[in-house]
């Protein structure tokens, strides 16, 4: 069955058997495992997913088309194939403790994918996918690197990131106008911060938004007068790219205490 890509849905369907075959090879797979694959789209990388016995599979996908395809293809997928949204569907509701998560996410949305697999950062041990290269290397890319961003910071809170390779423009129907990147993200050891999540996120957040102007001036909006008691704070005078995940805590627990006073 023919499914058209739609550029609404950021779809383009990887056609290379061995890339596919590549990518689900790249999920560590130890015993009998959940998986949830988002976007499956023709079912490319489905089709091997089904083939490991140890893997118990789920999909969101909320093409019409690409569900019909679907279900033509793998009838054992029946219950799963309803349309779904990831970013939307209560996660809970379908998987009973820890699943991982798999896909090639679409390019519109993978921001927004990944900022719900935070949410559940606790349930979901680890995730792979294929991205736009250059969000790919955004994401893996560590301190002092000019990619280094708001959701570098994040994921790497909770997750060891992986750029594994990348994927050429032509292996694609339709081809993007970008190559592609896969990456894996593993949940690290990591059960809590040492501060305020909430505040951590609004700093990361903030001083990115400004990311040229050091990070006593990205934040004077929000903390005014306050900061005039950590003068001299070395963290306060470097940009938020130097900054690791700790040094990001350690700026947020001294913020957070110099609001308590």
């Amino acid at each position: 069955m023919y499914v058209r890509a739609k550029k609404a849905l950021g779809q383009h369907f990887l056609k290379d058997e061995g890339i596919a075959k590549r990518i689900v090879d790249s999920l560590v797979i130890n015993g009998r495992t959940q998986v949830l694959e988002i976007g499956p789209g023709t079912g490319v990388l489905t089709k091997y997913l089904l083939a490991n016995p140890d893997i118990k599979l789920e999909v969101a996908e909320i093409d019409p088309e690409s569900i019909a395809c679907l279900q033509e293809l793998f009838p054992q997928l029946l219950y799963s194939l309803q349309q779904r949204d990831f970013l939307k569907i209560p996660l809970e509701k379908i998987f009973q403790g820890r699943f991982a998560v798999i896909g090639n996410f679409p390019y519109n949305i993978s921001s927004q994918i990944f900022f719900r697999i935070l949410d559940y950062k606790d349930s979901v041990p680890q995730v792979v996918c294929m991205l736009q290269r250059e969000v790919a290397q955004r994401l893996t890319s560590g301190p002092g690197n000019k990619s280094y961003g708001i959701l570098s910071v994040l994921l790497q809170a909770w997750y060891d990131t992986e750029y594994l390779f990348t994927v050429d423009e032509h292996l694609f129907l339709p081809p993007p106008k970008v190559k592609s990147g896969v990456i894996r993200l593993t949940r690290n050891k990591r059960e809590n911060l040492g501060c305020d999540y909430s505040l951590f996120k609004t700093i990361v957040k903030t001083t990115f938004n400004q990311r040229r102007k050091q990070i006593a001036n990205s934040l004077k909006p929000l903390f005014g007068d306050k900061l005039k008691e950590l003068e001299g704070f070395h963290l306060l005078g470097m940009r938020p790219e130097q900054l690791s995940v700790e040094q990001f805590a350690e700026l947020t627990n001294r913020l957070s205490e110099s609001e308590s006073r």
